[in-house]
């Protein structure tokens, strides 16, 4: 391998996790404003495997594909103009999205404000399990919701990447948080930073929580309506954020139906959120949950695993 190419995953159609393959490809390079970044770990979400079977964001992309937008790494160069990080500099992001960023490989270029510095305490494998996960909780939290302190909030599949850092953000935004997820995942949660925790599978949510004034649903109307579900549990005026479906013309028909109001949301770059997060775990107010890491050559592995659901925190790819 020449200085000019690198490893990476790449797929050339659609499918299973077989279509992952290990190769050498082109080195990027970066243009004016842009950072090469040497990946040292690449976190592994839902949305991954989703766009690799052809739904999640298949549309928007081209073969051959190299997936993955959460990485951790080391600034390798910079392009023209770039003055706010240089070479060294440890970073963490969540690059291009909704487009290819191409994070399951060994070097990724990107707008040098699309990272953030790592936060200092994590390594680079868990860095790499936070900023699409925790970019979707801080943004339909803070800037699609806006909550309040003293405001009630319903997280839906709380135990998993963004339901985690959801809950400890809902709490550090000073809302009472109620989440749901199975009984094994109850005294974890609480100490997270719930303040009622729902087991989805014995009881429904609906028939034990009241008075809500925001509900982030990250399960949505595709798993036994949850989206649908969540309507009634929402005070007259409250919000549904509908993170994983979006919004029906039948979700917004009933919401309107019942007095609430409901958005669809997707999550996007921010460097700028992602140094706020950096500094709230680096003060010890957010915790970071890696279940399970792979080498990349195990990226068909670790796509099983997250698409089996159910996993603790987040799954990452190692990288070099």
């Amino acid at each position: 391998m020449s200085e000019h190419t690198m490893r990476a995953v790449t797929i050339s159609e659609f499918g299973g996790p077989e279509v992952l393959t290990v190769g050498e490809v082109a080195r990027p390079e970066p243009l004016p404003t842009e950072v090469l970044v040497r990946v040292r770990a690449a976190g592994v979400n839902p949305v991954d495997w989703k766009t690799r079977e052809g739904q999640g964001m298949a549309g928007l992309q081209t073969f051959p594909l190299i997936l993955g937008w959460d990485v951790s790494g080391v600034v390798e160069a910079v392009g023209f103009g770039v003055t706010t990080l240089k070479p060294g500099d440890e970073v963490y992001g969540m690059p291009w999205f909704p487009r290819a960023a191409g994070g399951y490989a060994e070097y990724v270029t990107a707008p040098a404000r699309q990272w953030a510095r790592k936060p200092a305490t994590l390594d680079h494998a868990h860095a790499a399990a936070v900023p699409l996960a925790a970019l979707t909780a801080w943004q339909s939290l803070v800037d699609t919701a806006g909550v309040r302190a003293g405001q009630r909030v319903l997280i839906t599949a709380a135990a998993g990447g963004v339901g985690h850092f959801a809950v400890q953000f809902a709490r550090h935004l000073g809302a009472h948080v109620i989440a749901t997820a199975s009984a094994a995942r109850h005294a974890w949660l609480k100490e997270l930073g719930a303040d009622e925790v729902v087991d989805y599978t014995t009881t429904r949510f609906e028939d034990v929580v009241r008075d809500v004034d925001v509900v982030i649903d990250l399960v949505g109307d595709a798993h036994d309506l949850t989206s649908t579900r969540a309507l009634t549990v929402l005070r007259p005026g409250g919000l549904l954020v509908a993170v994983p479906s979006g919004v029906s013309p039948d979700l917004a028909k009933a919401g309107e139906a019942v007095g609430v109001r409901v958005t669809p949301y997707l999550v996007e770059p921010d460097g700028t959120a992602l140094a706020t997060i950096a500094g709230l775990i680096d003060a010890g107010e957010v915790a970071v949950e890696v279940e399970e890491t792979f080498p990349l050559e195990q990226a068909a592995q670790a796509h099983t695993r997250v698409e089996a659901g159910r996993t603790r925190g987040k799954v990452v790819l190692t990288v070099g």
